[in-house]
């Protein structure tokens, strides 16, 4: 895509002025369309050193009202952020809905420029390429508009601005010996920046490549794609997926489960046998948690359930084992006004956990093709596509190298029904019933679709799910810690 840039292109002053006049006024009234809207934007610069992101960036925002983006220079990922998944800093950094996000360099170096400077495999920067554009596509089929900008200066300009910047001892400190290694190989940067644009430029976030030998042309050419592309996301309101795009997303290979209807819940546990076997489980699990930090695994112990299935007695018995300086437990209830201003699976990304440490979720991603889809809050379409992003996301995880333990615990409605009624008979345990649940119970059936659906879609080979016997919340428990201890063992 480089070669194909117009480097000859300059404009005056006055041509600058003049074009530029009315597309810089109707910029600052998209913006507060874009509020209205609630159209969420990113737009990423990316480039060379010395092609001038930053100025660029400045120029463009004096037009905005600042209330309403925010600028991120981003920079190569700290010891703490390597921890985490790839693109979990990025993740956390998308936009509300309403709101533009700005960044000078974004998620890009860590496909291009780290190949030649921190020995990045060939596998792993397209294995990573491949998680950007399926973020990308997210984003985008959840109405995000992303905008990318690719800086594009010759080897001579580049080393023409270094120069100048070296004559002068007030900006000499901005020219670094990487900057200056990264100009003497040129070509070899040049070959890496080309395929990533190549193996990234997709329908839904295309690349515009600009020529930034001559900053008034470039910056023209700037707010005109801008304008355009929010003009044009403000009317269409939808992006659409070209069907040969669906064909390269990628397929999941499924492990079948059996309908809840088919699963026995007779299965029990004698107490004296519970004790000692919740024992020796614990304290297999204490010694495996010692070796997960050692060895730097992150673990992901993701809960559903019916309601009064007993969840909190099941997460309560399997982190009694824990060292409490190693695990969070994340309970997820109805999102806030914050979280709804952003794509479904942001505030989940808030709280995986740093390799070498376990995270238990009390309810998952998962709300969205259950409690979300059978209550209408949101559409079918949406739910619908839910299942392919869900299995993404914890591909991502995988990929990453977690250890991803998925329980559904499991009763019928009989005993629900029994367990509500204790609650609302027992005084220390009124809190824990609600309207909500009655409601929920009288949708017992339609419930059972979807977990049915949920089960059978996301059931994956790197994570699928286990169907927990919970009619006896003893034998429930048990079934659970050895699961995870049988997922830590195979894994070490």
């Amino acid at each position: 895509m480089l070669n194909h840039v117009d480097f000859n292109r300059h404009m005056t002053d006055i041509e600058y002025r003049l074009e530029t006049r009315e597309v810089r006024g109707e910029l600052a009234q998209l913006q507060h369309r874009m509020k209205e809207s609630k159209l969420p934007v990113i737009v990423l610069f990316e480039g060379w050193d010395s092609s001038g992101k930053g100025s660029m960036i400045a120029s463009m925002i004096q037009t905005l009202d600042p209330r309403f983006f925010k600028v991120y220079n981003t920079k190569d990922p700290t010891p703490e952020e390597q921890r985490y998944p790839f693109l979990w800093r990025h993740w956390r950094r998308t936009p509300e809905r309403g709101q533009m996000a700005i960044f000078d360099e974004s998620w890009y170096p860590e496909v291009s420029r780290a190949r030649l400077e921190n020995n990045l495999s060939v596998d792993e920067a397209y294995s990573r390429m491949e998680s950007i554009n399926t973020f990308e596509r997210e984003l985008s089929q959840d109405g995000y508009l992303i905008i990318k900008f690719f800086l594009h200066i010759s080897a001579k300009e580049q080393a023409h601005r270094q120069e100048k910047l070296m004559r002068d001892k007030n900006t000499r400190w901005r020219v670094t010996e990487r900057d200056q290694y990264r100009n003497k190989h040129y070509k070899e940067y040049y070959r890496v920046y080309d395929e990533m644009l190549e193996k990234t430029n997709t329908v839904f976030a295309p690349w515009h490549v600009i020529s930034a030998q001559e900053r008034r042309s470039a910056m023209n050419e700037i707010y005109q794609v801008i304008v355009q592309s929010i003009r044009s996301a403000l009317d269409e309101k939808k992006v659409i997926i070209p069907s040969e795009y669906h064909a390269q997303m990628h397929t999941f290979h499924l492990v079948k489960k059996p309908l809840l209807e088919d699963v026995p819940l007779y299965r029990s546990i004698d107490e004296d046998v519970y004790r000692n076997l919740l024992h020796k489980e614990q304290k297999k699990l204490a010694k495996l948690h010692n070796i997960v930090y050692r060895k730097r695994i992150p673990v992901i112990v993701a809960y559903e359930g019916w309601d009064a299935a007993g969840k909190g007695g099941n997460i309560k018995r399997l982190t009694a084992a824990l060292d409490p300086r190693g695990y969070e437990v994340v309970p997820i209830a109805s999102p806030t006004p914050t979280e709804k201003a952003h794509n479904h699976l942001w505030r989940f990304w808030q709280h995986f956990p740093e390799d070498g440490h376990i995270t238990v979720f009390d309810r998952t991603w998962y709300g969205r093709v259950m409690v979300e889809r059978l209550e209408g809050f949101c559409t079918e379409e949406e739910w619908k596509r839910a299942y392919q992003e869900i299995n993404e996301l914890e591909y991502e995880l995988q990929k990453w190298g977690a250890i991803l333990i998925k329980f559904w615990l499991h009763i019928d409605s009989d005993e629900q029904l029994r367990r509500f009624k204790e609650r609302q008979e027992t005084p220390e345990k009124q809190w824990k019933i609600t309207d909500e649940d009655w409601r929920n119970r009288e949708k017992w059936d339609q419930y059972e679709t979807a977990v049915n659906d949920m089960i059978r879609l996301t059931s994956t080979e790197y994570a699928p799910w286990t169907i927990v016997e919970s009619q006896d919340k003893k034998f429930g428990r048990i079934k659970a810690i050895q699961t995870l201890n049988d997922a830590i063992e195979a894994r070490i």
